[in-house]
């Protein structure tokens, strides 16, 4: 059978497309947003256990219609087989290097800092050549940041989860940015109406945002009293006044602001969503939007990509798969 995409598979930097084209079978890569990583995995026929094992943290890159869709490394290697099915070869690959320094607990603290600088700081404890943080979250300060015994890979997704923001490692660099800011990503167009669009199931509005208020506690130093802030929920329902109380209480006011924003921002997230299935388009990206058409009224409408996953193999084609978050222009609204 002959494949009807384009890929190429890169080890340490060299093409090896031309050696593996005659035992590679399946392929997939994986882009989500928030704290996970980038994985890919490639399937092989093993037959007689001729192929040779590669090595654990090899550094390996993917291409699909000669765009970049991945670049991580080796993280695994699964040789499965039976007696009537044959011998099957599966190379696992995440986004970075998850041994060694980047799961080693880290104990400091930094005062009057802001959040790019702790995090630089940690990066580096680490072992990475930094991180870029962007500008919208490089510029919170705090009188007193800790990592009491977190590897760095769990103080970044402490962090993202309190900010609402994405934290990844990608080989040896780190990013940290708001989760479902405008990053200049190309959008992917979908057309329900014999166009592109495979399959979708979706729900434009879930109604999981039940309350009218969210409001977190926080100690007021000067006064040693425990006050409230507090931010309105989006919500176009008649619902009657529900306040969502967050139980942890910040450290001052400014943390506690950041919280509710970023609670708001979650609730806003999860509105509504699903899924969808397009013929293959190496470009999609986590974060970028999905304009999606010839559905129906109240589905039509714009998206923001929250997971994306390539997969293509030898006998059955290629698609990508989108985890769709955040309905709006339309979407959730059937104003006929």
């Amino acid at each position: 059978m002959v494949w009807n995409v384009d890929w190429q598979v890169f080890i340490n930097g060299g093409d090896v497309s031309q050696s593996m084209r005659p035992y590679l079978t399946s392929l997939s890569a994986s882009d989500k947003e928030g704290t996970q990583s980038d994985t890919c995995d490639l399937t092989f026929s093993d037959t007689d256990g001729q192929l040779r094992l590669p090595d654990r943290g090899a550094l390996l890159g993917l291409s699909l219609q000669g765009v970049s869709v991945f670049n991580g490394t080796i993280s695994g290697v699964t040789s499965s087989g039976s007696r009537s099915g044959g011998r099957v070869l599966k190379v696992s690959a995440k986004g970075f290097d998850d041994r060694g320094k980047v799961k080693e607990p880290q104990q400091f603290h930094m005062d009057d800092a802001s959040l790019e600088a702790f995090l630089g700081a940690a990066a580096k404890k680490a072992g990475l050549s930094g991180i870029s943080v962007d500008a919208d979250l490089a510029s919170i300060t705090r009188d007193y940041w800790a990592a009491d015994n977190e590897s760095f890979l769990h103080l970044g997704q402490r962090l993202a989860r309190e900010v609402y923001a994405t934290f990844k490692i990608r080989q040896d660099r780190a990013v940290f940015v708001p989760r479902g800011k405008d990053l200049g990503l190309p959008p992917v167009l979908g057309n329900a109406n014999g166009g592109n669009v495979i399959s979708w199931a979706i729900s434009p509005a879930t109604g999981r945002n039940d309350f009218t208020e969210i409001e977190v506690r926080y100690l007021d130093r000067q006064t040693g009293r425990i006050e409230m802030e507090s931010v309105s929920l989006d919500n176009d329902r008649d619902l009657p006044a529900s306040v969502n109380r967050i139980r942890t209480i910040a450290t001052d006011r400014d943390q506690a602001k950041q919280v509710a924003q970023s609670r708001k921002n979650e609730a806003d997230d999860q509105a509504g969503g699903g899924s969808v299935a397009i013929d293959i388009a190496p470009h999609a990206q986590a974060e970028a939007l999905f304009v999606l058409t010839g559905a129906r009224s109240g589905v039509d409408g714009i998206y923001r990509i929250a997971g994306r996953t390539h997969t293509a193999s030898r006998s059955s084609g290629a698609r990508t798969s989108l985890q769709l978050k955040q309905p709006k222009e339309g979407a959730g609204k059937d104003d006929r």
